[in-house]
């Protein structure tokens, strides 16, 4: 696969990525009930969930803007179809085409997050249905250059009901064990930001910050994987679970329905 993993895509084969992989690998489990017909995913990225996705639907197409990516998985999953682009919008994608989109850890990627959603809605066939995912931002634990912005969960909620028919507002959250590293996390992260007494990591462009962030991440996970080892590497993906509670979530994961 090519070398395209950061601390913001985390990777399934480095060790301290493994509580963060299986968070964001929860989300494909936890979508797969609702995928049916002809499925679109937006930003498959790496292929983190394709097995559970291309065996859940009819016909699979992934969608992401590195065409490295969408080559070698292209070769890896014959039966489907793959395409590079920067989004919105969908370009050459029919109107009501796909009967599931999913797009997770996307949309804080995106700037214009309103013609990314009605995108989705143009491409959905009547009655159809996304499930989106994205990072809660009352359990952010610091700014991340990559994200363009992050949401509370009454914000996204308002935004979706301007363009779908119906939203139902969940989140994927974490058991006692998730917390325990998400708090010793949060605690880790807070002996480094102690020192932005310029309070730089909100104030300065993200692109100065990207370099010094993956640097700091990186260490920051490593440093939690030997402090505590069996922890970090017993994290599963059945330690996550969808909560209705969106707002008390790590992620919020959304259903649209058109």
């Amino acid at each position: 696969m090519a070398n395209v993993s950061t601390t913001e895509i985390t990777s399934d084969s480095i060790a301290s990525d493994n509580p963060i992989h299986q968070r964001l690998l929860s989300a494909y489990v936890y979508a797969q009930p609702q995928v049916e017909g002809r499925l679109l995913e937006i930003g498959c990225g790496t292929g983190r969930g394709l097995e559970i996705l291309v065996n859940s639907a009819d016909h699979y197409t992934g969608i992401d803007k590195y065409k490295s990516l969408t080559d070698e998985l292209q070769e890896k999953y014959p039966q489907a179809d793959f395409k590079s682009m920067h989004i919105p919008p969908l370009t050459g994608i029919k109107d009501n085409s796909f009967d599931t989109v999913v797009s997770f850890q996307v949309i804080e990627h995106i700037k214009d997050d309103e013609s990314f959603l009605k995108e989705i809605y143009r491409v959905l066939k009547p009655g159809g249905k996304a499930i989106i995912s994205t990072p809660n931002k009352k359990m952010t634990l610091t700014r991340n250059p990559w994200h363009v912005r992050e949401y509370f969960a009454h914000e996204l909620v308002s935004l979706c009901q301007t363009i779908f028919s119906k939203v139902e507002a969940n989140g994927i959250a974490g058991n006692d064990k998730v917390m325990d590293y998400h708090e010793k996390n949060r605690q880790s992260v807070q002996k480094i930001t102690r020192f932005d007494i310029l309070n730089l990591q909100y104030r300065l462009p993200a692109p100065l910050l990207r370099i010094p962030y993956e640097f700091l991440n990186r260490l920051n996970r490593n440093k939690l994987d030997q402090a505590d080892n069996a922890l970090v590497k017993s994290i599963t993906v059945a330690d996550y679970f969808v909560n209705e509670s969106a707002a008390e979530s790590l992620d919020l994961f959304y259903t649209l329905e058109k």
